[in-house]
């Protein structure tokens, strides 16, 4: 700060002097003569009739010399700084720092997916969107940014933590889960909850506690943690929004929903042996359901049958005999011939059997 006002201050004296390189012009007007003392000239020259007691010096000399005595420097040459600073040129480096302070207080930069919440002496103003957003200087505002797009997790139990809770069946289920959340209010999140992690944490278990106590162990377990996890979600979502919490629940994953580890293995072999159970339950039903197609359609043919019984009973009672007598006798070895003048056997079977053997000869 010393060194930036003494620049400044040899800068003014430089520009503000009147004086030219050659020296200081006279008192009076360009017509009047030099006074005894001074220089009558640009080369240092003395007035007639005085002997001069000066070694002459060129101008270039004379200059560096004046200038260096107006920017602080010492009779052995070189530029110092032992000058005096002038009080206007600090004046204007606190004006400069007041004035940069006010622009970097006063401009904020607000990333994407980020919000800033401006609070006035402390209360809350009003939210910066994406962009440059323009405040009042610190400390009358003050901005806080907060990424509202980010997904935040809190994971709940864990294999070396039993969360034990309590199923509709009376039965301990140990169960390890996950909670998705992020901002959806940043005001709500900043100023309405004390500590948004560990009340989202909480509302999270005692949800899950709700839920697990209303659906046994086997649901628990199976096929039904999906609608465990949307019905988690859907509890969660509704105690946050009644606290204003401002956070949305993106979504809950059941990672592990086990029996406690003192029984894990004697459950494991029970639920082998439902399953088993199960597997013989599954086959039963499929083989009644078998029974069940082939009697109904049994059941069509017969209805098929009497209709066209009810439009030609002669006919169709032939028919149904001849059928039947078909089935029947497919078997037998014999024919039977009813015909007028025609011996009522004839050996055809020995016949059949016989005509192989001479095919084969």
């Amino acid at each position: 700060m010393t060194v930036f006002s003494g620049w400044a201050a040899r800068g003014r004296a430089f520009f503000s002097d009147n004086k030219g390189p050659w020296g200081a012009p006279p008192s009076g007007g360009g017509d009047e003569p030099p006074s005894g003392d001074g220089p009558t000239g640009p080369w240092g020259g003395q007035p007639k009739g005085r002997p001069s007691t000066r070694t002459p010096v060129s101008s270039l000399d004379d200059f560096l010399k004046r200038s260096r005595g107006r920017f602080g420097g010492g009779p052995g040459g070189g530029m110092g700084f032992t000058g005096r600073p002038d009080r206007s040129l600090i004046t204007w480096a606190i004006i400069a720092l007041i004035v940069l302070w006010l622009l970097i207080t006063s401009m904020h930069r607000i990333l994407p997916g980020e919000r800033g919440v401006v609070t006035r002496f402390g209360r809350y103003s009003h939210t910066l969107t994406p962009g440059i957003g323009l405040t009042l200087p610190s400390p009358v505002d003050r901005v806080q940014k907060l990424n509202v797009e980010e997904i935040r997790n809190i994971d709940l139990g864990s294999a070396s933590e039993e969360t034990l809770m309590l199923t509709g069946d009376q039965n301990i289920i140990d169960i390890a889960y996950q909670v998705r959340w992020n901002i959806r209010d940043p005001e709500q999140y900043l100023y309405e909850l004390a500590q948004p992690e560990d009340t989202i944490r909480q509302v999270a278990e005692s949800s899950m506690r709700q839920i697990v106590a209303q659906v046994s162990l086997n649901d628990a377990i199976g096929n039904k943690r999906g609608e465990i996890e949307a019905r988690v979600q859907e509890e969660m979502q509704q105690t946050l929004d009644s606290y204003g919490s401002g956070v949305l629940i993106q979504g809950v994953a059941v990672r592990q929903a086990d029996p406690p580890a003192a029984v894990n293995e004697a459950f494991k072999a029970v639920t082998a042996a439902q399953q088993a159970a199960q597997s013989d339950v599954n086959q039963a039903n499929a083989y009644a359901l078998q029974l069940r197609q082939i009697a109904q359609g049994e059941a069509t043919a017969f209805d098929k049958v009497y209709a066209q019984y009810k439009l030609a009973p002669v006919v169709t009672r032939r028919r149904m005999y001849y059928e039947t007598m078909e089935r029947v006798l497919k078997g037998v070895d014999k024919t039977i011939v009813e015909t007028p003048g025609v011996t009522p056997y004839l050996p055809l079977g020995e016949v059949r059997r016989s005509a192989p053997r001479e095919a084969g000869q």
